[in-house]
């Protein structure tokens, strides 16, 4: 076992090279759902979008186009963060132990967002339909800021320290003293949290150009004309904040100096360029992974933001799942901690020493063929969903319709 000693995970196993296998399968798995996730932000990005309905009929069009869509969202993040919990549970005790204000603050985003498709429509409701829209703005610009905050840290590091021996936390706290619990990424800049906010507000841009897209695609666009000229005119401005965004998150991804850990050891170090050598690795298949993803994204916003197509959404539908995708095997796989810590690198958090037993893996192995089922179960209703066409002033005035 010597020879393996960073690959022993929080439970036993007979076959070191058999774990190992399985743990890099599992965080394979965790990342296709995390770029998954990723597309599915549109609707976060659409809701951000509702300030250019000018009238009730064009903002009720908003509302339908994305309030049939956030369960799909939900279902994602669900199956998301479940690979994360089964596969890799000390992450999870260490993370939502220790840094429980951004996680909080992400799930009563998503709270929200359940509550307000829900009521926003109810006639006579208490707080009135203003409050919920502010609710949906909130899930659809701080929610995603904070959410590409918490995945900037997989490469900037949290502040905590954790012993294996006693499983004792401690979360560290700023210079004045204060426990900030995780929002120390937002605020502390001498530990990245440049690289975090700019991580942040990327994903809010991407979300917003999804949002955007799909509204495009989904409103009748001789009938709402108008609206969709709005939506059109901000998403050119937001792609300036995207370009901007991307170029300070591309900048710290090659000029980072990363963390890295021995595979046999279990010892963590830091490495110059890190990442820019895990997207090198294996003939540069993440790198090219990761163009093909970019180029797609940008096809998709020439063709729908500063074209007249619809059909922009699905390019950069698949152009932003390959790029999410790449994102979390840059953070996970060859040798890097995922949940690294700059308060003790050796507490640093890694597939490896994270994750469950063997026989839990396993197990985990054979219900992830349920995968595709859910997969396409989400396909059929996006089907169902979309196979009348368009968005219409007269399904939205029809009592009949599935309108909000």
């Amino acid at each position: 076992m010597e020879k393996w000693a960073g690959i022993t995970g929080t439970g036993t196993t007979t076959d070191p090279s058999t774990m190992f296998l399985l743990q890099q399968y599992w965080w394979i798995i965790v990342a296709v759902l995390g770029g998954l996730f990723v597309l599915m932000t549109m609707v976060q990005g659409g809701q951000s979008l509702f300030h250019t309905a000018k009238d009730e009929m064009e903002e009720k069009a908003l509302i339908n186009s994305l309030g049939r869509k956030w369960e799909l969202t939900f279902t994602t993040l669900v199956m998301f963060g479940g690979a994360l919990y089964a596969a890799f549970p000390l992450f999870y005790s260490v993370s939502f132990g220790g840094a429980y204000w951004v996680w909080m603050l992400i799930l009563f985003g998503f709270v929200l967002q359940a509550v307000s498709y829900e009521y926003i429509n109810n006639p006579n409701n208490l707080i009135g339909k203003g409050a919920y829209k502010a609710f949906l703005y909130f899930n659809g610009v701080v929610t995603v800021i904070l959410v590409g905050a918490a995945v900037g840290t997989f490469f900037t590091g949290s502040n905590f320290s954790f012993d294996t021996t006693t499983r004792i936390l401690e979360w560290g706290t700023a210079a004045d003293g204060i426990n900030l619990r995780g929002l120390e990424a937002a605020i502390d800049f001498g530990h990245g949290a440049w690289f975090n906010v700019a991580f942040g507000v990327l994903l809010f841009a991407i979300a917003r150009l999804l949002g955007a897209m799909w509204i495009i695609n989904d409103v009748d666009n001789n009938e709402f004309a108008d609206l969709i000229a709005r939506v059109r005119a901000a998403s050119k401005r937001c792609f300036f904040v995207f370009l901007g965004a991307l170029v300070v998150v591309l900048y710290g991804l090659v000029t980072l100096k990363g963390y890295s850990y021995d595979i046999h050891t279990g010892k963590v170090f830091m490495e110059d360029n890190k990442y820019l050598h895990n997207l090198l690795a294996g003939y540069g298949i993440q790198l090219i992974i990761f163009g093909i993803g970019a180029v797609l994204f940008l096809l998709g916003i020439f063709q729908s933001i500063f074209g007249n197509s619809t059909g922009g959404i699905k390019a950069s539908g698949l152009g932003a799942v390959l790029i999410g995708i790449i994102v979390f095997t840059l953070a996970g796989l060859n040798g890097t901690p995922f949940y690294p810590s700059y308060a003790d690198l050796q507490s640093s958090l890694t597939i490896q020493n994270t994750s469950g037993s063997e026989a839990t893996l396993w197990v985990m192995t054979g219900v992830s063929l349920a995968v595709p089922f859910v997969l396409g179960y989400i396909a059929y209703v996006w089907y169902q969903m979309k196979k009348d066409g368009p968005i219409t002033r007269e399904e939205l005035e029809d009592p009949e319709s599935h309108a909000y």
